[in-house]
């Protein structure tokens, strides 16, 4: 039906009920309504009728014209569509990540229940979510996806607990942990060869998360999808979710996740902590780039060390940053030294003590020190080349004295 009959307002008297009401609203539509307006095969067919609908309070006289079918094809068919979006998720881990998702879901119009180790009744219902302590009663609703949300360290021990059998075998498994080679071996020796498999990571938590996620990284790993329709269907639905959201969405295999994720997620929290535990404070000249590190020591404060471990012990790459970080630090340290210690032999060797007074404390002992052994050597010469002055013994001794001298201004070196 064209848009400028589906925009025609007409009048017509109060509506009736009845067959006679249908032929008064069929005869004004036809004598209201232009033939340009209505489409040749309205006019044609004999089971083609206008449904009249009133607009205003009771009694009025306004009517609308829609389209002449029983039902409008395009609404039916969004609706059907937007149905198809809709999944009941099942959340096995109500912590903090889990109520951060489970908010989202909920309101992007998924069904949504949970079930944790310790009671979240309270958490649950005021953001529309069912609960459910025995995971036994929660496997039973039969929920379309089981979204597993819980800490690294405690993955296998929470799958182990999970009445898996109590659930449908095309259920879709789906973890959200920060590593992803560990839960991917772990979901494939652990699940029936039934279910469906997904690893995601959101690249995001409470915190970076907390207002848009729009441009926030999602990445994702079909494991193992079925191919019928249904199975891919629940899937794509699953993923729409996050794109929705505005997420930029990156399919990459779990493998390919934790090498990345070494040199970047934990890396960054690895500084944090090291940040983090020398209790850095802001100041009344603090620059930009060190605002930037008290946020990132504050990002990494909120997370738990069983995080920060669990990104360590089960990302087999972790141990080859650290190596890494470690090695760099050291270069950075010998390339300051070895600088330092230039400074420091050009004061001992060539006398340049206009930049003494710029040293550190430690550094102008060592110079000091220095000029005294300068200073006392002539006059141990000059004491051995006296006639009578001194024998053998005595050159030996003033030998001596210089060595004694020189002596803290190489341990000075040594110790800078």
């Amino acid at each position: 039906m064209n848009a400028a009959c589906r925009a025609h307002w007409v009048a017509a008297a109060p509506l009736r009920h009845g067959p006679a009401a249908g032929r008064r609203h069929d005869s004004s539509a036809a004598a209201l309504s232009s033939k340009a307006c209505r489409p040749a095969q309205l006019r044609q067919s004999s089971h083609s009728r206008y449904l009249v609908r009133r607009l205003g309070p009771p009694g009025g006289r306004a009517v609308a014209l829609d389209a002449a079918f029983p039902f409008d094809r395009e609404a039916k068919m969004k609706k059907q569509h937007t149905q198809q979006l809709k999944l009941r998720i099942g959340i096995v881990g109500f912590g903090t990540f889990g109520q951060f998702l489970a908010q989202r879901m909920v309101k992007a119009g998924h069904e949504v229940i949970a079930t944790n180790r310790s009671p979240c009744f309270e958490a649950a219902e005021a953001m529309g979510v069912r609960f459910y302590t025995d995971a036994n009663d929660f496997c039973e609703e039969h929920p379309e996806v089981v979204l597993l949300s819980t800490s690294i360290l405690s993955l296998e021990k929470v799958l182990g607990a999970l009445p898996v059998q109590r659930l449908k075998r095309s259920t879709l498994f789906v973890d959200v942990l920060s590593v992803k080679e560990f839960p991917k071996r772990l979901l494939l020796r652990e699940l029936p060869q039934e279910v469906d498999i997904l690893c995601t990571h959101p690249m995001f938590g409470p915190d970076s998360g907390k207002g848009s996620w729009a441009g926030l990284n999602l990445q994702f790993d079909r494991v193992r999808i079925g191919q019928d329709e249904e199975r891919q269907r629940r899937c794509d639905a699953f993923l729409a979710f996050y794109e929705r959201e505005g997420c930029e969405m990156v399919e990459m295999s779990c493998e390919q996740h934790d090498q990345l994720a070494a040199s970047t997620q934990f890396i960054t929290h690895t500084v944090g902590r090291m940040l983090g535990a020398m209790q850095l404070a802001p100041t009344p000249i603090d620059t930009k780039g060190f605002q930037s590190l008290l946020s990132l020591v504050d990002n990494t404060a909120n997370d738990s060390f069983e995080l920060y471990y669990g990104l360590f012990m089960y990302n087999q790459n972790s141990t080859e940053v650290l190596d890494r970080l470690e090695k760099a630090f050291d270069e950075v340290k010998a390339r300051l030294l070895r600088q330092l210690h230039d400074k420091v032999r050009q004061q001992i060797f060539y006398g340049q003590s206009d930049d003494t007074q710029m040293l550190p404390a430690a550094n102008r002992i060592s110079a000091s020190t220095e000029d005294t052994a300068q200073a006392a050597a002539p006059s141990a010469v000059a004491t051995a080349d006296k006639p009578g002055g001194g024998n053998g013994s005595g050159k030996r001794g003033s030998g001596t004295k210089h060595a004694k001298h020189a002596a803290p201004v190489t341990s000075a070196v040594e110790s800078a």
